[in-house]
């Protein structure tokens, strides 16, 4: 199988006249709750993916140049198409409705916030159990870490990290939805056969050649992860002319190549990739922008958990001491129908989850 030729590549976007998405729509003026479906009654706003948040102002984006600001009732008729889009309900993918909290366990020495924190079957079982009373309904078991500049491991490396874990959340948290982030096809294929419900790829499916056909013929939930080049080399690849708009619109291609691939739509999910080929600037960019991921019609797996940018915004040179702002940039994406929110500190987020649907679903 071929790995690691195509990424960096994969995630340029077409000229112009080939651009997918070409026509944006940012959803602005967000109303929550009642006032929500009250406006939607009166006609001034619409659902935001299905609701129950609503937007009453949209922004219009060709190519890269706004075209236009306005509220929702003024919006032309030709933009009907990507106004779908932004308002149908996203597919579930066999997970509960609603936003829900994916708790990271990370089976590596070398992750930039808990690395080694889990050496033992026990331990990693002990902390998944810990997580689901915490809150979570799914978790992501990592066994190759992703931060910039990581080592690479073997594939069959990463699998003997994995393999264990999987077996003994299987058998202890049946009824838990397990996510595997791995690149790598043989990971992949090992881990569906061990039970696993969710691949999450932070390659979109760009970095092994297998990894598509493999992942096409099983009926798994699948993340698309947006990250140019690898681990190694993505700092140089952060270059773009509008990164949220380019976020998404790589995005869409890594979407059409996996649906034209023979992964059903309804199955994927996407990942904005903080920190991934983007700086402490973009990072912030896209977080301001996040609501445009709503064009894509997927749920989003939102991870900014304890990341650099957090550090940069609040001073917190400390990892592990960035729960509190992980979850104050977590709020934004609560708006986008069925948020993931993959975090370290399940029972923080799941505090903070809960204090923002009693605010904001009233």
């Amino acid at each position: 199988m071929k790995r690691g030729g195509r990424n960096a590549a994969s995630f340029r976007l077409r000229r112009a006249d080939e651009m997918t998405y070409a026509r944006l729509i940012e959803p602005l003026g967000l109303v929550y709750g009642n006032i929500a479906q009250e406006a939607i009654k009166q006609g001034d706003a619409l659902p935001l993916c299905g609701g129950p948040v609503a937007f009453t102002f949209v922004r219009l984006i060709e190519g890269y140049q706004t075209v236009g600001l306005m509220p929702v009732q003024k919006l032309p008729q030709d933009w009907a198409p990507e106004l779908e889009r932004i308002t149908r309900s996203v597919p579930p993918v066999g997970l509960p409705k609603g936003a829900q909290i994916m708790g990271i366990l990370n089976i590596t020495p070398d992750s930039f916030s808990d690395g080694g924190e889990l050496a033992s079957i026990d331990q990693a079982v002990l902390k998944a159990h810990e997580m689901v009373r915490s809150g979570a309904t799914m978790l992501d078991i990592g066994g190759e870490s992703t931060r910039p500049g990581s080592a690479t491991v073997t594939p069959e490396e990463e699998w003997k990290r994995i393999g264990p874990v999987l077996a003994a959340l299987k058998a202890e948290l049946p009824n838990v939805a397990i996510s595997v982030d791995t690149r790598n096809s043989y990971v992949m294929q090992h881990a569906l056969a061990a039970g696993a419900h969710i691949i999450n790829d932070v390659t979109a499916l760009a970095y092994d050649e297998a990894a598509l056909p493999l992942l096409a013929a099983q009926n798994c939930g699948v993340v698309l992860m947006h990250m140019r080049g690898t681990p190694q080399t993505m700092a140089q690849h952060a270059v773009y002319e509008d990164v949220s708009i380019d976020v998404v619109r790589e995005l869409a291609q890594r979407i059409e190549i996996a649906v034209q691939g023979g992964i059903a739509r309804h199955r994927i999910m996407i990942d904005p990739g903080f920190g991934f080929a983007k700086n402490f600037e973009q990072n912030k960019e896209l977080l301001q922008h996040i609501l445009l991921l709503a064009n894509l019609g997927c749920r989003v797996v939102f991870g900014v958990s304890r990341k650099r940018m957090i550090g940069n915004l609040t001073g917190e040179t400390t990892p592990h001491l960035r729960d509190a702002g992980t979850q104050a940039a977590s709020f934004p994406a609560m708006a986008l129908g069925g948020v993931i929110l993959r975090v370290h500190d399940v029972k923080g987020m799941m505090q903070a989850v809960n204090v923002w649907r009693a605010i904001f679903q009233n």
